[in-house]
């Protein structure tokens, strides 16, 4: 495998006896994809539920990118904010192409929040949400006796829990955003990403909760982070991090999630994209459409997807109470956070910006640079993606 391939997107089939999909290396994502495939693996000749199975290969966050991965894999799981530049390279066949106009419309209507809209881009759909979660606050769940969570950014300053931020990869742009959006800002609407004077006071704001964070952690990646919260000899609170239900159940100290400060967060999560390089073939477009078919079905959205520990896309998912028990009451305590979340630009250029702003802001936090000036640069750095 290369994932670098350059081979053309509409390469003639070379196999007919399984697709191949990529599966980014995330909290969830890739234990429904392998369950589906352990089942197809164990049924009988003529008992199939999809055209072709899938051998699922794992790759780790921060990898190649989706066009990339699409001149070798058939099915790709994607991150939503990387949609225009996948779209911008001919890699991907839009959703309804395989399923139809109903299909669609009753996957939207069925979904949470902004989970199928997420990967929409320029009037149509270019993947399937698939794992689903946002923004949320994290805090050990033994300690929620002692009083309500912070409900707002001024009561994340006054209050005494150990905290941490969580400000790793994409993140550091993330939680800038929460700030302004918690003070009524439009963000990423206009020529400047966040205003100046919003910009400024975020960064203030998330410089003082920094020098109140764990110096080994701040500037680390969610899983890290939440592992850390679970450990019961450091920081037991997070004000902004991607919520995970599994979190609930392991670790020395499970955890609690709830709405972030201020009540909105960003979207987070992956979709399933389906490849254009053997799309051509009559049986390969049928397999694809089976397994986006099945994917967004009921009883795997329902059933499969939390008993797996992964986050479903459906909404009645989300509100099903026996789901909210089996984890810890995660999903009926975050359901309005998901539905409200924020939903990062799609447009090409936009990953490479996150990427670097995200630097910008762990520099500026570390060295101490002066708000104002970082926040122009975050400016000038959307200004000149968005030329690209």
């Amino acid at each position: 495998m290369n994932p670098s391939s350059s081979s053309p997107i509409d390469a003639p089939p070379t196999t007919t006896d399984a697709l191949r999909g990529v599966s980014r290396d995330k909290a969830g994502t890739p234990a429904p994809l392998a369950e589906l495939s352990r089942i197809d693996a164990g049924l009988p000749p003529g008992c199939e539920t999809v055209g072709l199975p899938v051998v699922w290969d794992p790759w780790t966050a921060g990898g190649p990118s989706a066009r990339q991965l699409a001149a070798d894999y058939d099915l790709v799981t994607i991150d939503h904010a990387d949609l225009g530049d996948a779209v911008a390279a001919g890699c991907l066949v839009p959703v309804d192409e395989l399923v139809g106009a109903a299909a669609l419309e009753r996957w939207r209507a069925g979904a949470i929040g902004p989970a199928f809209a997420a990967y929409e881009h320029e009037g149509r759909a270019w993947a399937v949400p698939y794992v689903v979660t946002a923004q949320m606050s994290a805090v050990r769940a033994d300690l929620t006796a002692t009083g309500p969570l912070p409900a707002t950014w001024d009561d994340v300053g006054a209050s005494t829990l150990p905290l941490t931020m969580c400000l790793g990869g994409e993140h550091a742009l993330l939680t800038l955003v929460a700030l302004c959006l918690s003070e009524g800002e439009r963000v990423g609407e206009g020529d400047e990403f966040v205003s100046a004077e919003a910009g400024v006071c975020a960064l203030e704001r998330l410089a003082a909760l920094v020098a109140r964070s764990d110096p080994r952690l701040w500037h680390r990646g969610p899983r890290t982070v939440l592992e850390a919260l679970t450990q019961g000899d450091g920081p037991v609170y997070c004000p902004l991090i991607p919520g995970r239900a599994t979190a609930t159940r392991g670790g020395r100290h499970p955890l609690t999630f709830g709405p972030p400060p201020a009540s909105r967060g960003v979207f987070a999560g992956t979709g399933l994209a389906a490849s254009r390089r053997r799309a051509h073939d009559p049986l390969i477009r049928e397999a694809l459409r089976d397994h986006l078919v099945r994917l967004l079905a009921e009883p795997v959205q329902s059933g499969l997807f939390p008993v797996t520990g992964a986050q479903p896309a459906a909404r009645a998912a989300w509100a099903d109470a026996r789901t909210g028990r089996r984890w810890g009451g995660f999903y009926r305590a975050t359901l309005d956070t998901v539905e409200t979340a924020w939903t990062r630009p799609n447009h090409p250029g936009y990953p490479a910006f996150q990427h670097t702003a995200s630097e910008l802001l762990r520099t500026a936090l570390t060295e101490r640079h002066a708000p104002r000036r970082v926040i122009h640069d975050l400016n000038w750095l959307y200004r000149k993606r968005r030329c690209i």
